[in-house]
């Protein structure tokens, strides 16, 4: 009988696996669902990894398993084992193609992080407002969260024109800008221009959000695994983070650089509105905080209130502990 050719041999091999890794990276079923315009970029690149891995996968595991059958010792043979000591060919192949494999997937990763506008440039800075502008959106307002926020806001304002900013792009003011305050073991939210500070994030479905971020103490980092994004927090520095989400639902968001005992406590929700049910919801959050702003307002003594606005007027905290009903 007439021996099949080495050489058609190899080719049928490489053809069958080439099939396999395809359906395996078009149908691995390992990635949440998409929810934001940014997903489906992250999922193609993470399934053209998943095709070669399976590739080399097979051809690794398959050598290693038609070598063992083919090759093994047979029973009662001591004798030793034929001496090769290389090949300059093979040796050159196995080195070529996996150096061409990482140079592809690292050009295909940038072409990913531009588009999801890791690598614009930013000319404009977040859209940061300091305590007393909260107090002009909701005067009551901040009494509670505001000494937190008004420290991170100062902050980035007196720094805008030194420190980098990441992931950012052109436009900002045409998206729905929020400034995100990390500390341990919570995210704190503020819309500026809302006058709303929730214990969520919510968002419209359809808009571009832009998240201007601080850090209060360690680094933190923001992720939400079905919008594909994350992004560290840093302190001292502001970091940017943009979306657009395109699935209505509520969705985790997760810190994902550890941070302290609690680390693994420190999660918050977006919440995807359609743009209705959004503008709904800013005006029943604007309606809520002002009934808790009245209530926490009727129970602070008069230093108490004034804590969050003392910086602005050059007042100290000696001064503030002087003050009589």
């Amino acid at each position: 009988m007439k021996q099949i050719p080495t050489s058609l041999l190899t080719l049928i091999a490489g053809v069958l696996i080439t099939l396999i890794s395809l359906w395996v990276s078009q149908n691995h079923h390992l990635l949440p669902v998409q929810a934001s315009e940014q997903a489906p970029w992250v999922d193609d690149f993470f399934s053209v990894m998943v095709g070669i891995g399976t590739a080399l996968f097979i051809v690794v595991q398959g050598t290693i398993l038609f070598f063992t059958l083919k090759y093994h010792k047979p029973a009662g043979d001591e004798t030793d084992g034929v001496p090769i000591e290389g090949n300059f060919a093979l040796e050159i192949l196995w080195t070529a193609i996996p150096s061409i494999i990482v140079v592809g997937l690292g050009i295909y990763s940038v072409d990913v992080y531009e588009h999801m506008g890791g690598i614009s440039a930013g000319s404009a800075m977040a859209h940061v407002h300091s305590a007393s502008t909260h107090a002009h959106h909701d005067p009551l307002g901040t009494a509670m969260a505001a000494p937190i926020i008004a420290e991170a806001s100062s902050e980035t304002s007196d720094a805008k024109t030194s420190i980098p900013t990441y992931g950012l792009t052109e436009g900002n003011e045409d998206g729905l800008n929020v400034n995100v305050t990390a500390m341990q073991y919570a995210w704190l939210f503020d819309y500026p221009a809302e006058g709303v500070m929730p214990g969520e994030l919510h968002v419209p479905i359809g808009k571009k959000v832009v998240l201007n971020m601080k850090a209060q103490d360690v680094i933190h980092s923001f992720w939400v695994p079905q919008f594909r994004i994350k992004q560290d927090v840093i302190p001292g520095e502001q970091t940017q983070l943009q979306f657009v989400a395109t699935r209505l639902g509520e969705y985790p968001i997760v810190c994902t650089e550890l941070c302290g005992a609690y680390h693994g406590g420190m999660r918050s929700t977006v919440v995807v509105h359609t743009p209705e049910d959004y503008e709904k919801w800013v005006e029943e959050t604007k309606v809520a905080q002002a009934t808790e702003t009245n209530r926490a307002v009727a129970t602070l003594s008069d230093s108490e209130f004034l804590a969050p606005y003392a910086k602005d007027f050059g007042i100290t905290a000696d001064h503030l502990a002087h003050l009589h009903p």
